[in-house]
């Protein structure tokens, strides 16, 4: 049943994952910029919604973190963690509730892919779609579930947004003449605090990226610290090192890291000795923009944060990590995702080996003129300027 369009004044934005968390807290920032009126929520399926606590977004969903961070359908092993844990008793919850709420909303927006639209679809609200988890640059034309499908032919849906153009053609061509694209919010993250990196101009610095999730990104950082150490022992030029972390990685984290490794910690710094050259790894927990911002070539084991290197024009090189999240698998999808501006190293059993290949590989891209040039190009294609949110709010309030 079609229901009769009013004025919006309530909104529900259902999301299912941290980058998908992240876009719809900056749509819901938006909105509320076009419109001080409204009254917007949250409905995070995955993990704690911190992107919405930090917009002062209300969350009216159940909360719980699973082992998987949502990751589940790289691995099968994942699944079956996150359902030891309580995903099924989740799921009910979520359902419960978002059953009990949604009379309460003119407007649901749907951030992610099948499972966030399913929630929408449960309210028996008008929707929009937003396919975050979506591109046709993953294999040249979109293969959307049945459901997925379904969904978005719905009377309700009003609204489908795309990330990229490709995909929004796509969609065009594939009958669902409600999508159009305005761009990836992601990019409207990205507002720098004037850190103080303590950089040198004229040398190159590197911004390591080891993701958000624990404690996989503690041991993605272990694998960028080696790579320092070796990228400074065979080039005969110097380097800067500066690591994005999130805030709940803690000293004492930080110190088991180097003790492991049998570098030195203390304040921040990570520091050791190789062949007689010192190597310096600073960390911050609060000046992502900063780095990334400042930085020459990213090495990166994230998701939407390798995604905002690449729309800054930034070269990124992966390395394949023990997951739930940062696999080979998900490194190669990023690589058809984003294009040439990632390069994924191989995966191999001797570790050294490994980071012999990302340091050279480091040095050659840094010569490569034109390659740095290709992608900044190549940014602006995939993942596009920063300006998104607004543009997506001010098409959802004038439907």
């Amino acid at each position: 049943m079609i229901k009769k369009k009013k004025k919006i004044t309530t909104i529900l934005l259902i999301s299912n994952g941290h980058g998908e968390d992240l876009n719809g807290s900056l749509i819901g920032e938006a909105l509320k910029s076009v419109d001080n009126n409204l009254t917007i929520d949250a409905f995070p399926i995955v993990g704690e919604g911190k992107s919405y606590f930090s917009k002062n977004i209300n969350i009216v969903a159940p909360l719980e973190s699973m082992p998987s961070g949502g990751i589940f359908y790289l691995d099968p092993l994942n699944l079956i963690k996150d359902l030891s844990s309580g995903l099924l008793s989740l799921t009910i919850k979520q359902i419960i509730t978002i059953n009990k709420l949604k009379n309460n909303y003119d407007l649901v927006i749907s951030i992610g892919d099948i499972v966030s639209l399913f929630f929408a679809y449960l309210t028996d609200n008008n929707f929009v779609s937003f396919l975050v988890a979506n591109s046709s640059y993953y294999e040249g034309k979109l293969k959307l579930p049945f459901l997925t499908k379904i969904f978005l032919k719905s009377s309700r849906c009003q609204l489908i947004f795309a990330k990229d153009k490709l995909t929004a053609d796509d969609l065009q061509t594939q009958g669902f003449k409600k999508t159009i694209c305005e761009g990836y919010p992601i990019m409207d993250a990205l507002k720098p605090i004037g850190k103080n990196l303590e950089l040198y101009p004229e040398i190159p610095m590197i911004a390591l990226l080891p993701g958000s999730r624990l404690p996989e990104a503690l041991h993605n950082l272990s694998l960028h610290l080696e790579v320092c150490k070796i990228l400074v022992k065979i080039s005969n030029q110097n380097w800067q090192f500066r690591g994005a972390l999130v805030p709940n990685i803690t000293n004492n984290d930080l110190k088991a890291i180097a003790d492991n490794l049998g570098w030195d910690y203390n304040s921040g710094v990570f520091s050791t000795e190789i062949d007689g050259k010192n190597v310096l790894v600073k960390v911050y927990n609060d000046a992502f923009a900063d780095i990334l911002l400042q930085c020459n070539l990213v090495l990166g084991m994230a998701g939407t944060a390798v995604e905002q290197a690449v729309g800054l024009g930034k070269p990124v090189i992966q390395n394949s990590g023990k997951g739930p999240q940062f696999t080979y698998r998900f490194a190669e999808a990023q690589m058809r995702l984003l294009g040439s501006s990632t390069i994924t190293i191989e995966d191999d059993d001797n570790k050294t080996i490994i980071y012999e290949k990302t340091a050279l590989k480091i040095i050659e891209i840094l010569k490569d003129k034109e390659f740095l040039a290709k992608c900044i190009d190549n940014g602006k294609k995939r993942i596009g300027d920063s300006g998104a949110s607004l543009k997506m709010a001010k098409k959802i309030l004038l439907m």
